[in-house]
Formats: C-alpha cells, sequence, structure tokens
C-alpha cells in the first residue's frame, strides 16, 4: 500500500462526520417547507436610518429567489427581528433564533457591534454567517463568516490611503486636516489609520476630537473645526451624525473647505444642501461601469419603486444597499452550489471559491474571510452621490470638487 492509499483511523471517522454531515445537509435541503433565515436588523435606535435601507433590500431578494422557485426547489422565509441597534439584544435574539425558532440559516445584523455578537452566537452553534457591514477585518475570527462589505484585510490602512489619495489628484490638495469622530467601534477604528496616513503624508493635523455614539449636540464640535480652519475635515460618523454636525456648521456659518464621512445615512447625508461637494466611500453606485454587473439593473429598478414607496429621502443604489444585496447573493451561492443547508458544507464551499455578485467576484481567503479592496471615494455633486475616484470607476464627466 502506497503512502497515498493508507487510511487511517482518524481519516476514516473524520470522512464518516463529513459524509453524515453531508446526508444531514441534504435531507435539510429535500424538506418540503421553506427554508427559514433568520436574522436582526436594527429597526429602532440610532442606527434604523440605514437598517431600513437593509430590511427592503432583503425583502426584495427573498421574493426575486421565490419567483425564481426558492433555493432547491423549495421557498424561502425571512425571520427577521428588531435588535434596537443594541449589540446585546442582538445576541440575545440569534440565539432565540437558534434555539427556539430553529431557523435553517442565518444572515448577519447591521453594523459591527451587532456583528460581532451574532458571529459569537454563530460560531456557538456552528452556523455560517454571511454579514454586510463589519468595518474591521480583525475582529472576525469566526472561519465560518463571510463578509460582503469589500473593503480589504487591512481597511485601517487602504481606506485612508483610497481617500488621501482622491484629495492628492484633485484641484486643491489639503495641507491641514481636522479630524472629528465617534468612538463607534470601526469608524474609531478608521479614523485612527487616518491620523497616521496624515502623519505619514506630511499633512498637519490641527485638530482631533472624538465623541461618545448617540451624541447629539454638536455645536460644540462645529466651534472647534471652525477655530481650526482646516482644509480639509475627515468624518467619522455613522448614520445621522454627519447630518447633524453639518446643522450645527450651518448654524455658525461654516462650510468646511472639503470634507468627508465615513459611514453616513447615504440617503440623509445626499439630500442635505449643505452637504454639497462631501465624501464619503462606496463599493457601489448607480452609474457605470457598476450597473454593468449581471442583475444590477433589475435591482436598480425594483429597490427605486420600493424606496419610494418608503418615503426614503435618496432612492437610489449605493453603499448600503449593494452591500446587503451581496451578503444575499454569497448565501445563495453556498446553499446552491452544496445543494446543502449544511453550515459546515457551505462554509467550506465558500472558502474555496469565488462569489459573482453586483460588486463583481469576491474572495474569501484573507484575514477574516475578506478579500479584495472593493472601496471607491464618492462625493455628492448635484444632488446624487458619483464616484470620483479612481478614474476607472469614475461616474461620466465626474471629477473631485471643492466648495
Amino acid at each position: 500500500m502506497t503512502a497515498h492509499s493508507k487510511i487511517t483511523r482518524r481519516t476514516a471517522i473524520g470522512a464518516g462526520v463529513a459524509s453524515l454531515a453531508t446526508v444531514s445537509g441534504l435531507a435539510q435541503a429535500q424538506g418540503t417547507g421553506p427554508i427559514r433565515i433568520g436574522g436582526t436588523l436594527a429597526l429602532t435606535g440610532p442606527l434604523s436610518a440605514t437598517a431600513q435601507i437593509h430590511k427592503v433590500v432583503g425583502e426584495i431578494y427573498i421574493e426575486q429567489a421565490n419567483k425564481r422557485g426558492g433555493w432547491l426547489g423549495r421557498p424561502l422565509q425571512w425571520v427577521l427581528l428588531d435588535d434596537q441597534s443594541k449589540p446585546d439584544v442582538a445576541r440575545t435574539l440569534y440565539e432565540q433564533l437558534v434555539t427556539a425558532d430553529k431557523v435553517d440559516l442565518l444572515m448577519g445584523p447591521y453594523a459591527t457591534p451587532g456583528i460581532l455578537s451574532a458571529m459569537g452566537v454563530a460560531q456557538r452553534y456552528g452556523k455560517v454567517l454571511v454579514h454586510h457591514t463589519l468595518g474591521i477585518p480583525a475582529l472576525a475570527k469566526y472561519e465560518n463568516s463571510f463578509p460582503a462589505w469589500s473593503l480589504g484585510t487591512d481597511p485601517g490602512n487602504s481606506v485612508p490611503a483610497s481617500v488621501f489619495d482622491a484629495l492628492a489628484a484633485g484641484p486643491k490638495p489639503p495641507k491641514t486636516v481636522a479630524v472629528v469622530t465617534s468612538k463607534f467601534p470601526p469608524i474609531q477604528f478608521m479614523s485612527a489609520g487616518a491620523r497616521e496616513a496624515i502623519k505619514k503624508r506630511g499633512l498637519t493635523e490641527v485638530l482631533f476630537l472624538e465623541w461618545d455614539f448617540g451624541n447629539r449636540d454638536f455645536g460644540p464640535i462645529a466651534n472647534r473645526v471652525k477655530d481650526a480652519k482646516p482644509d480639509f475635515v475627515w468624518v467619522g460618523a455613522i448614520g445621522l451624525e454627519g447630518n447633524m454636525l453639518l446643522d450645527a456648521m450651518k448654524k455658525i456659518d461654516y462650510v468646511p473647505p472639503q470634507h468627508f464621512y465615513l459611514y453616513p445615512a447615504p440617503g440623509p447625508l445626499v439630500t442635505l444642501p449643505e452637504a454639497k461637494n462631501a465624501l464619503s466611500v462606496t463599493i457601489f453606485e448607480e452609474h457605470a461601469p457598476f450597473t454593468n454587473a449581471p442583475g444590477a439593473a433589475e435591482f436598480i429598478r425594483i429597490y427605486r419603486e420600493r424606496a419610494k414607496a418608503a418615503n426614503f429621502p435618496d432612492i437610489s443604489v449605493e453603499v448600503q444597499a449593494a452591500a446587503s444585496y451581496t451578503a444575499w447573493q454569497i448565501l445563495e451561492a453556498g446553499v446552491v452550489a452544496t445543494k446543502s443547508l449544511d453550515d459546515k458544507a457551505i462554509g467550506a464551499w465558500l472558502k474555496a471559491n469565488r462569489v459573482d455578485t453586483i460588486q463583481g467576484r469576491l474572495r474569501f481567503d484573507g484575514t477574516g474571510q475578506y478579500g479584495d479592496d472593493l472601496m471607491r471615494v464618492k462625493q455628492v455633486q448635484d444632488g446624487k452621490w458619483s464616484v470620483v475616484w479612481p478614474k476607472s470607476h469614475a461616474a461620466p464627466g465626474a471629477t473631485l470638487k471643492t466648495n
């Protein structure tokens, strides 16, 4: 017997366990009832303005999948609960989804703290967790968690680098920078990376301020920014914090020369007059080359209809909606490829393969299962978001502008 043909007792046992898992997964897949996918979103609380986008996208995806016959010949049912923007509530609800509701699969919540809570539960029960907005790859310790938020494996460096590269190529490269940021974990993490980028590029940091997540008094911060007279303001804001800061700036007649917002509620910010020429980051916007992706045109059409019916301030598909749609595409790819609802099999397949999404082909073999950095820099121009950097992905005719 050759070395290649030897089968040890451990190998045989492992193969038997894998076979049993496959049989179990096939048995689940061949059931007659709906495939139940459980998850939470921040339907209330400070993160709700953005989480509502993810709710609409999930509803669209479930509807589209069921029109195609569901997955594995079974219809889909989304069991969605409100985590109230609270990580501890998310943890309790994911426990409930797995143990009491006995859902077949999981879908992650919105925002890093809630995702980490859900990830702990998924790891405890061996469930795959696809998530769409975790901003710190190094915190994704569970090997069967998979991101749809394509910011690469080192966003603390790569995201600020993209922003400052865009500014350097613009009409007025800044020399002085003010950094004001929420202490919300991924925001604080990215803003720390921005401070390092400022040092490396020989720029001058003229102000650094932090606020607690949930803060609503931005008057003192606006005054400090105005007094610092920066060429560029890096705003580490999530949800409506950027809107509140801009409103406070308006009250003191201050307009920043150039300004960037990390993870704003995209609709409320783009429709705010004071957000003219504001910058942010994105993985998808409603213009070529992004709209060339298969399925993008249909998704945009349906999303616009639903967003209008929901009275969203902006009805266009952008970074949040695209990340959410991508998460569902990832989960479907794993189920269909393995012809199974077995979490172990789905996770193994995702780690070994690429998945076609509206962002492009994603891989899951880096830190925290992250792959390529697909983040681009966008700007509010003429009341809509347009990518301005890199030039290969810029909207037709769009270049960076200053106030």
